[in-house]
């Protein structure tokens, strides 16, 4: 029995309706069924393109110069992305590393997890590259170590954090594979080569104690550019004694330092020892 609208007009019968709607329904479906559902990486949060410069990732230092073998630096430009759970992780040899989250949080994390730094060395062996001055966390700065290993193409291939915002890498590459690829001695200047024969000898000899040897093979690899210079850092703990927190206390280490020139003035000039006086 066909139904009537309070207008008085006959409506369509449910069942043909259904039988018109039926076909697009199912046409629907099965072109839903052939779409492709593409995962990229999250574009809000800090990462984001469209953000400001100053809202995105903002490195404390720039990288150190590139050094070690030379044979390695072809993989210097270059950027390598390893994904576990949540986390997309890139290391750029020479550069940094960094962490993003890959989730659709407004405020999904990322992060520098290290820059370019130095490299360990131990028993004349490059052990690893030190990616250092990473953003915040809690007291200190993240920092990363990355372990070179031998393997059939250059992938990032593990990521952990052995300890609260130190992370340990590790790249596989077949640069490294032939046993002499990470020896220090070979890469060295000539120079470099004859300082590091006579510490040795010196060791041999027993001039030297262990903790000297260590010591003068630190400044040796610090003058060949493989390891960050410690007296860089003891000049800047130097420049920040110098700064002030106010124009008061300014003033008063500025007197208390010109009484004590005072003093040394009046101490030469009563012994009768010249001197010139500081302008």
């Amino acid at each position: 029995m066909a139904a009537w609208d309070p207008a008085g007009k006959r409506r369509r019968p449910p069942r043909l309706l259904w039988s018109l709607l039926l076909p697009l329904l199912v046409g629907g479906l099965a072109a839903a069924g052939k779409m492709k559902v593409v995962e990229e990486p999250n574009s809000f949060g800090l990462n984001n393109p469209f953000l400001p410069p100053s809202n995105r990732l903002q490195p404390k230092a720039a990288p150190s110069p590139i050094s070690g073998p030379e044979h390695l630096f072809r993989l210097a430009g270059k950027c390598f992305g390893y994904v576990e759970s949540t986390y997309k992780y890139e290391f750029c040899p020479f550069y940094n590393i960094t962490q993003h989250e890959q989730t659709f949080r407004w405020n999904a994390y990322s992060g520098i997890l290290g820059i370019w730094h130095e490299w360990e060395i131990e028993n004349n062996t490059f052990v690893g590259m030190w990616m250092r001055e990473g953003d915040s966390c809690e007291a200190k700065n993240r920092e990363t170590k990355v372990l070179l290993v031998c393997g059939k193409n250059n992938r990032l291939a593990q990521v952990s954090e052995p300890s609260t915002c130190v992370y340990s890498l590790t790249f596989e590459t077949p640069l490294v594979c032939h046993p002499h690829s990470l020896l220090v001695y070979p890469i060295l200047p000539e120079a470099l080569q004859r300082k590091w024969d006579e510490v040795e000898q010196l060791l041999y000899d027993e001039l030297i104690t262990k903790q000297g040897y260590k010591k003068r093979l630190r400044e040796l690899f610090e003058e060949g550019s493989l390891l960050k210079s410690t007296r860089e850092k003891k000049e800047d703990i130097q420049l920040r004694h110098l700064e002030f927190e106010s124009v008061e206390k300014c003033s008063k280490e500025y007197k208390r330092l010109s009484n004590d020139l005072q003093k040394l003035s009046d101490l030469l000039t009563q012994h009768g020892i010249p001197y010139e006086p500081v302008l």
